[in-house]
């Protein structure tokens, strides 16, 4: 949604490649955004491609994505706080068996 955000005047192919994924997978998950009502198509007439969109994120899309955000932050977050914890665990075993 991001990239999707980002640039709206990709092609399902330039999606395809940022995102690493086929060109099959990207129309899957763009229609499956598209009818949950949280990506919108327009036809790009600008554009000399017949067959161009430009792919908005629509209220209902642009809040879904600050959700999530919101989600990957906080688990971000707790394992950068659990990683921290462990890593001073293991620095007072290590001072406890007398080493620095």
């Amino acid at each position: 949604m991001r990239l999707l955000a980002e640039n709206p005047e990709f092609t399902q192919r330039e999606l395809a490649e940022s995102l690493g994924i086929s060109l099959g997978a990207t129309n899957y998950c763009l229609r499956a955004l598209i009818d949950r009502g949280l990506v919108k198509a327009e036809n790009f007439r600008k554009s000399h491609r017949k067959r161009a969109y430009l792919y908005t994120l629509t209220p209902s899309g642009i809040a879904e994505k600050l959700r999530v955000t919101r989600a990957f932050l906080a688990r971000k977050q707790a394992e950068y706080s659990a990683i921290e914890r462990e890593i001073e665990q293991l620095r007072q075993e290590l001072q406890e068996e007398g080493r620095p």
